[in-house]
């Protein structure tokens, strides 16, 4: 199968790697530093599933027609991606690999005669250097679209949705759901381990191990559950996280609440993971932080309500991409109330 794959960072490198080890005819885009280091020496991939260097074509732009595209940038590069690939790939079935909620939407916008699904990745993945990425947790991924069966009732996925599935599964496990849109808000969830880390440094288990950068967290991502149950989302199933977990959460005082960012954390292992923000961060790029918990904020003001949460630890993050420096564990208590005013 002929698989282009559209930003070849650390999701997009991950999926490149075992997608050609698994004999598909994969091309890659990237830019810069990355261009270059895969025109050179290909892709190198390490960790969870084993060692991996291949050589995929690659390109600024993808340099001929695929049967089925993956786009893997970052959520704020998607509409000017897709545009500058739109020749290339109208009419081609597309899968967005992002985190947020935006994704298909903004790739049905830019290309309406394309069928257009969603996937939503769980692995964590350390983008190294240009051209290298080490896998640090293992997982599977799940695919779907939004639309009319998780409104209508329905329990089982389409049948394109399935056989890209099944192909996709060739090199890495990946499920089909029809609950597409309440999967997206349960990722976003799990999504909520990214900002603190970004703000102060340091890996995610470093921060979850922190009690009171626990409690943020944790607050974070019961803001977000309340968030999604006001505007009417039946969450969907990942890695052990769907509806009815998640609303029981929401009704904890954070005491207890904690639990969740912890049974994250042990899930996760002991390999140092720095999520996706701080390595933008790192590497000097725009985060998705608007994207992720900025979407909490966007989606509480249309329910009416506030995440005065999700709002601080957003700010603190452009604080950081602007200063170019982490911030110390008390300037995030201190945005979001301190460890006593989270309750």
């Amino acid at each position: 199968m002929r698989i282009g794959i559209i930003g070849a960072g650390a999701l997009g490198g991950t999926f490149a790697a075992l997608l050609s080890r698994a004999g598909h005819d994969v091309e890659v885009t990237a830019r810069g530093a990355g261009l270059a280091a895969i025109r050179e020496g290909g892709i190198r991939l390490s960790g969870g599933y084993g060692e991996a260097h291949v050589h995929p074509a690659v390109g600024e732009r993808l340099g001929t027609r695929p049967d089925l595209v993956l786009v893997c940038t970052k959520a704020q590069d998607a509409a000017a991606a897709l545009v500058a690939n739109g020749a290339m790939i109208d009419g081609v079935p597309v899968v967005v690999v992002q985190n947020g909620l935006d994704g298909v939407a903004t790739a049905e916008r830019v290309l309406p005669r394309s069928s257009c699904m969603g996937m939503l990745s769980i692995i964590a993945a350390n983008y190294t250097e240009p051209g290298s990425v080490r896998v640090t947790t293992t997982a599977a991924s799940y695919l779907g679209r939004p639309g009319l069966l998780e409104h209508a009732g329905g329990t089982d996925p389409d049948d394109e949705v399935r056989r890209i599935a099944s192909r996709l599964s060739e090199a890495v496990p990946v499920v089909p759901i029809a609950n597409f849109r309440g999967a997206q808000w349960t990722k976003l969830v799990v999504n909520m381990l990214n900002a603190v880390p970004a703000i102060v440094g340091r890996s995610v288990q470093e921060v979850v191990d922190d009690p009171r950068l626990r409690r943020v967290v944790a607050a974070s991502m019961r803001e977000t559950v309340r968030v999604g149950v006001a505007r009417g989302i039946r969450f969907g199933s990942l890695q052990g996280l769907g509806d009815r977990r998640l609303r029981f959460f929401a009704r904890l005082p954070l005491s207890l609440g904690q639990v969740l960012p912890w049974s994250m954390r042990v899930r996760m292992g002991d390999v140092p993971n720095l999520g996706s923000t701080q390595q933008s961060v790192r590497r000097g790029q725009p985060t998705e932080v608007d994207y992720l918990n900025g979407a909490v904020v966007r989606e509480a003001e249309a329910a009416g309500l506030d995440a005065p949460v999700n709002r601080a630890l957003v700010e603190l993050v452009h604080e950081v991409e602007r200063a170019g420096v982490h911030l110390p564990a008390e300037r995030v208590l201190a945005a979001v109330g301190g460890p006593d005013g989270l309750g």
